[in-house]
């Protein structure tokens, strides 16, 4: 039995809503994050993609906070979930309770029945309870007792991860880890930003001044205008190429999957559209290449004795790959026909 609790989401919007709409969930968000514009354009982008979200960085350089600012910026349903090593699967998913009056098992929904969802730290969890997230994450559905409950719209996981401190935590496993649209790094703030930082947070908490500037109608609207870019055949078959290439890479142990493929083109159209574009470049699988496709990948013995990073593998393969050589305008690029040409051109492709 399913039990739909969600709405198909709306039309697409408008360039001008859509651009008004997105940059005023960004200069939102960007009240608490400091100088890390590139960063909550990417998680905003895995957003409209409709994926997930893994932030993995060191203590302290603003991972919860970036997760909790995009919340808050949504008038919608949002759980937090505190990963911890005696965190029960049925904490997350829900449990089916019996009742005595009713003589009758009722469900009672877990953290994950959210718009979004926050987990901390969600390496500290067992790989029994890490393994919940995956059936909600694939197919935004949780099956409890032979019952299917189907997840709101729009729904987004949002997990944090510490990667130097090992003690105590579990290694997320391959197929938890391709699930995440994409991993990113916060990185300490430049001395700038830092000091912004200590005006704005050192007597009032900036988060006390936060509001919703969108809710749940507008995000299904924005994600409904994401799909609409347009990615080329050649832009799909470099696609093709960037993740073929990974499966092929000597350094490499196990390559990315046809997930990560389709996930990448999702992720690329979202940027698009909040670069004000309605079609999709190579540069932009370019630019998310690394983080859509490096934490798949799992490099070789070889490569790890050399401390050869993920993220230097994978954009080395973006280095050396060559990009489409279709010369082609794009019958979706508005820009006038005497504008010096597309980006491919512009690069002598």
């Amino acid at each position: 039995m399913t039990t739909p609790t969600w709405d198909e989401p709306g039309g697409p919007l408008p360039a001008d809503a859509f651009r008004a709409a997105s940059e005023a969930i960004i200069a939102n968000i960007e009240q608490v994050i400091e100088g890390k514009s590139a960063t909550v354009r990417l998680a905003l982008a895995v957003m409209l993609a409709e994926g997930h979200l893994l932030i993995e960085d060191v203590p302290g350089v603003g991972k919860t906070t970036l997760a909790k600012a995009l919340a808050r910026s949504i008038d919608c349903s949002v759980r937090r979930i505190q990963f911890t090593p005696d965190l029960l699967p049925s904490d997350v998913t829900g449990v089916s309770v019996y009742n005595q009056e009713t003589r009758d098992f009722e469900f009672k929904p877990g953290a994950v029945f959210a718009n979004l969802v926050v987990g901390d730290e969600i390496n500290r969890a067992s790989p029994k309870t890490q393994s919940a997230l995956l059936e909600c994450m694939e197919e935004r559905q949780v099956t409890v007792d032979g019952t299917t409950y189907e997840l709101q719209s729009p729904f987004m996981v949002i997990a944090t991860q510490n990667p130097i401190e090992m003690e105590g935590t579990y290694p997320l496993p391959e197929a938890q880890r391709d699930r995440f649209t994409a991993r990113i790094a916060m990185g300490y703030p430049d001395p700038r930003a830092e000091m912004a930082m200590l005006n704005g947070h050192g007597a009032h908490d900036p988060f006390d001044d936060l509001r919703a500037v969108a809710d749940a109608a507008l995000m299904r609207r924005l994600i409904a205008t994401a799909r609409d870019v347009h990615a080329a055949e050649a832009v799909q078959q470099y696609a093709i190429a960037l993740v073929t290439a990974t499966r092929e890479a000597p350094e490499i142990r196990l390559g990315a999957s046809p997930r990560s493929t389709l996930q990448l083109i999702r992720t690329a159209k979202a940027v698009a559209a909040l670069e004000g574009r309605d079609y999709v470049l190579p540069d932009d699988l370019q630019a998310l290449a690394v983080p859509v496709l490096a934490h798949r990948i799992i490099p070789t013995a070889d490569a790890q004795l050399n401390r050869r990073t993920t993220d230097a593998i994978v954009a080395e393969i973006v280095h050396r790959l060559p990009l489409p050589h279709d010369r082609n305008r794009s019958p979706y690029d508005t820009r006038a026909a005497g504008g010096g040409g597309t980006q491919y051109e512009s690069r002598g492709l």
